[in-house]
């Protein structure tokens, strides 16, 4: 007897067509979307096509790729709005969308694919792993199988120059948006000095310095990071009123400023280590000074930034105590560590401002 399909009883058909299971596949597919526009970022393809439209064949050539599935690789990215298309097949001719245009050609200042590179060379394999991290709340990345328990994630990092230079420009990188945004929206007209805490290679310093002539900054990070920060300070000429200083946050004082930032620092610790840092910045701040935190602050209620969210996710992949906050969060610690009063600024996409006044 032939077998027939049938409606649980608790379901009737007309019900079920209101059920899609796109959202679903989209989520739970994700990867291949993902790996996808990782590999065009890997390929440089958005800097290759911002120099001018390319015809699908001219981009194979350019990239070396395989006649087999390029265009299915190109097209899929027209469907996902990274690319434009103009015709079709071989000769049909590809622009970046205005965003990919933005934020994906490494030629610009605006460009945060520096996160996507390490994504793509380290945490898309870590993350394979995140049902071991979630069940033994340890990270899955270079320090898994380490043999001294005193290392942590920036040791295996730092001790890379190849493996630093690309830490050092997706950290600049996943924050551009909000940095740029940051810049303007703040009021800096109160104050004249300013320092970003663990600021990489200098790019929210040079933000501040571009969109507010009268501010002097100091870019406080590692020593080792120091080379790269006076590069990307020397690129836009703003040595006169850029400063770098070496040194540990959590050993050394930190530099006396009006206004001190720290950008994706605090969410690498545990709420004892947070307010260390937190407690440093109140000390190196003068009275009406601010102390500002630049991250993927998560929604009070945990239920509305998914970034945020799985950012948490992946510093649990990445360190050995760190996780994302709420704003909350940030106020309790902020006003145990002195501060008198807090505000919450939105800046870009997921990322936004906690900010805290002496």
């Amino acid at each position: 007897m032939e077998a027939t399909l049938e409606m649980p009883k608790t379901e009737t058909a007309a019900h079920a067509k209101h059920h899609n299971p796109e959202h679903i596949l989209k989520i739970g597919m994700g990867f291949w979307a993902s790996k996808t526009v990782l590999t065009a970022v890997q390929f440089k393809l958005f800097t290759l096509l911002a120099k001018q439209p390319l015809s699908g064949n001219q981009i194979r050539q350019n990239l070396g790729l395989h006649e087999r599935s390029y265009l299915d690789f190109l097209d899929a990215l027209v469907s996902l709005g990274f690319l434009t298309r103009k015709g079709l097949g071989a000769d049909g001719v590809y622009s970046n969308s205005p965003d990919a245009d933005f934020f994906l050609d490494k030629n610009k200042p605006s460009y945060l694919g520096g996160i996507l590179e390490m994504a793509n060379n380290r945490l898309y394999r870590f993350w394979a792993d995140l049902d071991e991290g979630l069940k033994t709340g340890l990270p899955q990345n270079e320090i898994k199988y380490a043999t001294d328990d005193s290392k942590n994630q920036f040791d295996a990092i730092y001790g890379d120059p190849e493996a630093l230079s690309e830490f050092l420009q997706a950290m600049s990188g996943i924050q551009m948006g909000a940095f740029m945004a940051f810049a303007k929206q703040f009021d800096f007209s109160k104050y004249s000095t300013f320092c970003d805490v663990g600021g990489a290679n200098g790019s929210l310093c040079v933000q501040v310095a571009m969109n507010n002539p009268d501010m002097q900054c100091i870019n406080f990070d590692l020593p080792v990071v120091e080379k790269v920060t006076k590069g990307t300070i020397d690129r836009f000429e703003l040595s006169s009123r850029i400063k770098t200083a070496g040194g540990d946050f959590f050993k050394d004082v930190l530099p006396q400023s009006d206004v001190i930032t720290m950008g994706n620092i605090l969410h690498d610790w545990n709420d004892e280590e947070k307010l260390v840092l937190i407690k440093k910045a109140y000390e190196a701040l003068p009275k009406g000074g601010a102390f500002v935190c630049i991250e993927n602050i998560i929604d009070n209620n945990r239920s509305v930034n998914t970034f945020g969210l799985l950012m948490s996710l992946n510093m649990m992949i990445e360190t050995k105590t760190g996780a994302d906050f709420t704003f909350n969060d940030f106020d309790r610690l902020a006003h145990q560590a002195g501060f008198s009063k807090t505000e919450w600024m939105p800046l870009a996409g997921p990322t936004s401002a906690a900010i805290a006044y002496k």
